[in-house]
């Protein structure tokens, strides 16, 4: 796959319907999530605006670290997003906002494949913090697929401890 080609993300997302928990399943690295990172959720809220706030939350080194950012949808199908971390007077600056294209949705709102056009960015997530070795399998392979590396595929541990 050429990778001038955009991934292809899901027709229609009802955001309504996506908000809420998502855990952290699989990811590829990234600077803001360390490797030795557990226990990663996003937690995400409608705004009034039609804006999504999100809360990002990990362990790591026996502490729970959040960040808190926000979302808008980019066109009218909800699956491509844009996120901001940056402090709220300076999140219209628009080179610093991340690319949040859902590339895939369980039709239950269960799963989602989460990736960047570029393909340096994936995410694995689930409402629930474990993911069965075959739908893990059927997603990650639906990446591939998209044109996604997972050769540094890290698979994110969950160990039960609370992050609220």
């Amino acid at each position: 796959m050429s990778d001038h080609q955009e991934p292809a993300t899901v027709a229609r997302v009802d955001l309504a319907r996506y908000m809420g928990t998502w855990y952290e399943i699989a990811r590829l690295p990234m600077r803001f999530e360390p490797e030795d990172a557990t226990d990663i959720s996003a937690h995400y809220a409608l705004q009034d605006d039609g804006k999504v706030e999100v809360r990002n939350r990990m362990r790591r080194n026996c502490e729970v670290e959040e960040a808190v950012g926000e979302a808008s949808a980019v066109d009218d199908s909800g699956s491509r997003l844009e996120v901001s971390f940056l402090p709220e007077g300076l999140r219209w600056i628009p080179f610093t906002r991340g690319d949040y294209w859902i590339l895939a949705l369980a039709p239950d709102y269960s799963v989602s494949l989460v990736g960047s056009p570029d393909r340096r960015y994936l995410w694995l997530l689930s409402r629930e913090p474990r993911l069965d070795e075959t739908t893990r399998t059927h997603y990650l392979a639906l990446a591939e697929r998209q044109g996604f590396d997972l050769t540094r595929l890290i698979h994110t541990p969950h160990t039960r401890q609370p992050t609220a």
